[in-house]
């Protein structure tokens, strides 16, 4: 499977958010973000599913549990199933997302 990003509805969830999905496999599926300066914060929450990202462009904070961190373009971050955390972009922002097994739970289409 290819994915030509020009051709990815970009769909505006709210808040100065816009997500992709890129697509899903049988373990895993993909998403790409773009975060407008000021956007809302991504609220705690949690999810059964891994998760990896990956800052193209701008940064984070990341709320871990109870533990802050700050992670800008070129970062990645890895988090637990089940673990809480929350993001709140640092200016304009770029990220991907992949979560393993499939997030069956996202409301986007492809």
């Amino acid at each position: 499977m290819l994915c030509y990003h020009e051709k990815i509805r970009k769909q505006d969830i709210g808040g100065g958010i816009l997500v992709q999905v890129l697509g899903h496999g049988q373990n895993m599926n993909v998403l790409h973000w773009n975060f407008a300066e000021k956007s809302q914060e991504v609220k705690m929450h949690q999810h059964v599913e891994e998760q990896f990202g990956y800052v193209i462009k701008g940064g984070f904070n990341i709320t871990i549990q109870d533990e802050v961190f700050t992670i800008m373009a070129g970062d990645a971050y890895f988090i637990p199933s089940n673990i809480p955390h929350s993001f709140a972009a640092i200016g304009e922002t770029e990220a991907i997302d992949v979560f393993s097994p499939v997030r069956k739970d996202i409301p986007w289409k492809e």
